[in-house]
C-alpha cells in the first residue's frame, strides 16, 4: 500500500510539474477598442443602447440635438437669397443709356451729312462725336462696376452656400454611427446630457476577432514568425481549459521588462517581446481572461 501510495505521489508530482511548463508563453485576452466621440455640439436626445449590446456597423447609436444648427441653416438660407436678388441687371440698368448712345450716333450721322452740304460747322460736328465718345466710356464703365458688384454678390452667394453645406455636415454628424460591428464595451454618457465636440461617448470593440497578447523570451523569438499557427489555451478556471487556433499577427520590434501579470517559461527572464496572436472567438473568450499559448 506503501509503495503503491508514493508511486501515485510521484506521477501527481511530476504531472504537475509538467502542467506548469505545458505552455511556451502566457498572456491576457484583448481586442481593438474603437473610442467613438460626439463630432457637433447639443443636448443629447437618444442613446438607448448599454453596456454589452452588440451594434452593427452604420448603425445609428445616438442623436443629437439639431435644432439650433437648423436655425442657423435658415437663417444663412435667407442671406444667400437676399444676396442673390441684389444682383444688379447689367442690361436694364444700361438700356438707358445705350439709348442715348444710338441716338447720339444718329446726331452724329446727321451733322456729318449737314458738314458735307455745308450747313453747319466742323465745330458742331466734333462736338457731336465728342459727346458719343464721351457716352460710350460712360457705358463701358457702368458695365465694369456692375460686372465687378455682380461678382462681388456671386462670390458672397458662393461663401453662404459653403456655409450651408458646413451645417449640412453638422446636422450629418448629429446621428452617432456606430463604425464597426461589434460590442459596447463602455458608455460614458447618457440620454438628456449634453454633448461637445470631441467629448467620448461609448468604447466599441469587435468581440467576434479577438487578440491574446502573449510575451516571449529573445531565445524564442527564433521559432515565431507572423502567420504561423499556434494553439491558444483559454483557462477559465479551476481544471476547465478551452484550445484555439490562433495565428500570429503581430510581433514587437522592441524588448520590454516582463509585466508582473504574466508568467514566461523562463521565470528568469527580465526581458520579452509582446506578440499579438489572433484568435476567433466562439463566445466564450472574454476580455482580460487569462491564456496560454503553445509553439
Amino acid at each position: 500500500m506503501k509503495r503503491c501510495f508514493r508511486l501515485s505521489l510521484l506521477v501527481l508530482v511530476l504531472s504537475s510539474c509538467h502542467s506548469q511548463t505545458d505552455y511556451d508563453a502566457t498572456g491576457i485576452f484583448e481586442a481593438t477598442t474603437v473610442t467613438v466621440s460626439a463630432e457637433t455640439a447639443g443636448k443629447i436626445l437618444s442613446f438607448p443602447a448599454v453596456e454589452g449590446d452588440s451594434v452593427r456597423e452604420g448603425e445609428t447609436i445616438a442623436t443629437i440635438d439639431t435644432v439650433m444648427l437648423v436655425l442657423q441653416q435658415n437663417q444663412l438660407m435667407s442671406q444667400r437669397r437676399a444676396t442673390e436678388s441684389s444682383s444688379p441687371d447689367v442690361a436694364a440698368q444700361a438700356a438707358a443709356l445705350r439709348q442715348q448712345i444710338a441716338h447720339q450716333q444718329g446726331e452724329c450721322e446727321r451733322f456729318g451729312r449737314l458738314l458735307a452740304d455745308g450747313a453747319t460747322t466742323q465745330k458742331q460736328y466734333d462736338d457731336a462725336r465728342a459727346h458719343l465718345k464721351v457716352l460710350n466710356g460712360q457705358l463701358s464703365a457702368l458695365i465694369s462696376t456692375l460686372d465687378k458688384n455682380r461678382t462681388s454678390i456671386s462670390d458672397n452667394a458662393v461663401a453662404l452656400e459653403y456655409q450651408i453645406g458646413l451645417i449640412d455636415e453638422q446636422i450629418a454628424k448629429s446621428k452617432i454611427v456606430s463604425p464597426l460591428t461589434g460590442t459596447m464595451l463602455e458608455k460614458y454618457a447618457e440620454t438628456g446630457e449634453y454633448a461637445v465636440t470631441g467629448r467620448p461617448l461609448c468604447k466599441l470593440a469587435d468581440l467576434n476577432k479577438i487578440y491574446l497578447r502573449a510575451y516571449f523570451t529573445a531565445l524564442q523569438l527564433a521559432r515565431i514568425k507572423l502567420g504561423q499557427k499556434v494553439t491558444v489555451i483559454a483557462d477559465f478556471g479551476g481544471d476547465e481549459q478551452f484550445e484555439y487556433p490562433g495565428t500570429v499577427a503581430w510581433i514587437a520590434q522592441e524588448s520590454e521588462f516582463t509585466p508582473k501579470s504574466i508568467q514566461t517559461r523562463d521565470t528568469r527572464a527580465n526581458l520579452v517581446y509582446a506578440v499579438k496572436i489572433r484568435v476567433m472567438n466562439d463566445g466564450r473568450l472574454k476580455l482580460g481572461q487569462y491564456g496560454e499559448v503553445k509553439l
